[in-house]
């Protein structure tokens, strides 16, 4: 699977917006982390990723991201997700639901719910 990423800088608002397309999983994190850090480094306000085509998450995506909101929030910035598909919402919720909670054995467990419960989702569409 292939990710995609655009950034568009408003600066009249302070604003990044990045455009996440594609699936973010074990074998596109760590280039996107790249590009997400670069981002971030501007010290924008607000950085936006706009997951409207984002197709997928794996642990490893969500682990990028949530390494990206602590940075920004220490930064004094802020990291939103916007335009999330029911199936990456659903991630989220769960992810929401059990913040502290461990309880997979692994991140292969942990992506192998996490792909069918996106897929569930997608099913039901």
């Amino acid at each position: 699977m292939k990710l995609t990423t655009t950034v568009d800088i408003d600066d009249v608002h302070d604003l990044a917006r990045v455009c996440v397309i594609g699936a973010l999983n074990t074998d596109t994190a760590p280039e996107f982390e790249q590009q997400l850090q670069a981002v971030l480094d501007n010290s924008h306000e607000l950085t936006v990723l706009d997951m409207k085509e984002l197709d997928y998450i794996s642990s490893a995506g969500l682990r990028v991201i949530f390494k990206a909101a602590k940075q920004a929030k220490n930064a004094g910035n802020r990291l939103a997700a916007a335009n999330r598909k029911p199936h990456i919402d659903k991630v989220f919720e769960i992810l929401k639901a059990l913040p502290d909670m461990a309880v997979f054995a692994n991140d292969e467990e942990l992506d192998d719910y996490l792909e069918a419960m996106q897929n569930k989702v997608k099913s039901e569409q």
